[in-house]
């Protein structure tokens, strides 16, 4: 089987983007078959600011694009003039530019041009001055691809985590106010079953063991502390249990992980977005990956954001970029295993 065609968006140029897709290039090659999808000027930038050599190759179509050590093909994802963007300031043109770039990989992957989409990250203000509704790459994905059920999974494996884990988030880019009307018994359910279909694509088929995070400190202590666990996330876990679902809770958020890093688990529903990824990212670092999990097609992502702070100086870590390409390249293997099998 060959490898994988991936399209690697570039995300927010003003940010770490170009530069991360050009220091992985090498990597990238044994993983995939890469094309990026961004501004072939920004590309070359990154190249320049990584101190990486190759030559930029333009494209029309994936079928063009012929990936090599000194040769990076790109397609130019969007209209937009990037020329008065700065590195590390937000602008509605790099923002406008990251959305195109990612429903230009999104239509193209759909269109079955290309296995998956990896993407380089997304400034959320970027989107806002671009006059761009959306909290994120994620409410973007599930607009594009016409789904309703759909969630964002962290998931990492390494030497802390040998057996894998990954965390699915009830609750995503909002207020912590507004986290308590948006829980409810249909959505804890709906991402508990999210992560039980993941979770086996990632981990050699196996039955998952799902450990779902109470909101309140102890659970809530039998009420002392609010009744969310009560009313909402436990007839969530009944539900699921009925179902045929390994999982279990809700447990204290606290305690939860620390049974999860000590393998009792081997995914876990957060309730919202620090709960799940605060703890994820100290017990895997750099390795962690953003997966979207319930779309037709396959998306993954590096576990950070656009660094302003660093862009443009030549620091920028490349290996969430890495571990996303190869999460992304097993779940395209298992696509089309599966593929294979229905047909």
């Amino acid at each position: 089987m060959s490898l994988p065609r991936l399209l690697l968006t570039m995300g927010d140029v003003a940010g770490v983007g170009p530069e991360i897709i050009a220091r992985a290039w090498p990597e990238l090659l044994a993983i995939c078959r890469p094309l990026v999808v961004g501004d072939p000027g920004w590309l070359r930038r990154g190249l320049r600011i990584a101190g990486m050599n190759g030559d930029i190759c333009v494209v029309t179509r994936p079928d063009e694009a012929t990936a090599s050590r000194d040769v990076l093909p790109c397609l130019s994802g969007s209209q937009e003039d990037l020329s008065a963007v700065q590195a590390g300031k937000v602008s509605a043109a790099s923002g406008k530019a990251a959305y195109d770039f990612l429903c230009t990989a999104i239509d193209l992957t759909r269109a079955g041009q290309a296995d998956g989409i990896v993407t380089a990250p997304l400034h959320k203000e970027g989107l806002k001055e671009a006059r761009l509704p959306y909290p994120g790459h994620t409410e973007i994905l599930a607009e594009r691809s016409g789904v309703s059920s759909y969630g964002m999974m962290l998931y990492a494996r390494g030497p802390g985590l040998p057996r894998g884990l990954g965390v699915v988030h009830v609750t995503l880019h909002m207020a912590l106010h507004d986290v308590f009307c948006h829980l409810s018994e249909r959505n804890v359910s709906d991402k508990i079953r999210l992560l039980d279909a993941m979770l086996p694509r990632l981990q050699e088929g196996r039955r998952p063991r799902i450990g779902v995070a109470a909101l309140n400190p102890h659970a809530s202590d039998g009420g002392l502390f609010g009744d969310q666990e009560e009313r909402i996330i436990q007839p969530a876990v009944e539900q699921a249990r009925r179902a045929g679902i390994d999982a279990s809770g809700p447990w204290p958020a606290d305690a939860l992980f620390v049974r999860a890093r000590d393998g009792d688990f081997d995914g876990i529903v957060a309730m919202y977005h620090d709960q799940g990824h605060i703890p994820l990212k100290l017990l895997a670092g750099r390795s962690a990956v953003n997966i979207t999990v319930g779309l037709p097609i396959v998306r993954t992502s590096v576990a950070h954001g656009t660094a302003y702070d660093i862009a443009g100086r030549g620091v920028a870590d490349a290996s969430s970029l890495i571990e996303a390409a190869r999460t992304a390249a097993l779940l395209c293997k298992g696509e089309a295993v599966v593929t294979a099998t229905a047909q």
